[in-house]
C-alpha cells in the first residue's frame, strides 16, 4: 500500500493523492510519522460499502433462518427497549 505524508498533501494537494492511487486502490496518510488516515478512489469506496451491506444482509438472513428475531408491535418493542438497563 502506498504511503503519503501530511506534508505531501500540504505541498502537492490532490495530485499527491492521484499519484499514490495510480497503481493501488488505497493509500495511507501519515501524520508525524504515524499512520492516521486512508484515502481511496470513490469507486473503491462504493465497492467496499456494497460488500459491507452484503455482509449485513447475509448476517440478517442467518439470524432469520436460526430464529434469532422477535416478532412484536412497535409499542411492545419500545417497551422492551425502555426496560433494558
Amino acid at each position: 500500500m502506498n504511503h503519503l505524508s501530511a506534508n505531501d498533501l500540504k505541498v502537492k494537494g490532490v495530485s499527491a493523492i492521484e499519484a499514490a492511487l495510480a497503481d493501488q486502490p488505497e493509500a495511507i496518510v501519515s501524520v508525524r510519522g504515524k499512520n492516521r488516515f486512508v484515502v481511496m478512489d470513490i469507486a473503491h469506496y462504493n465497492y467496499l460499502r456494497e460488500c459491507e451491506l452484503d455482509a449485513a444482509l447475509a448476517e440478517t438472513r442467518a439470524d432469520l433462518a436460526a430464529g434469532r428475531f422477535v416478532d412484536e408491535s412497535v409499542d411492545a418493542h419500545m417497551a422492551r427497549l425502555d426496560a433494558m438497563p
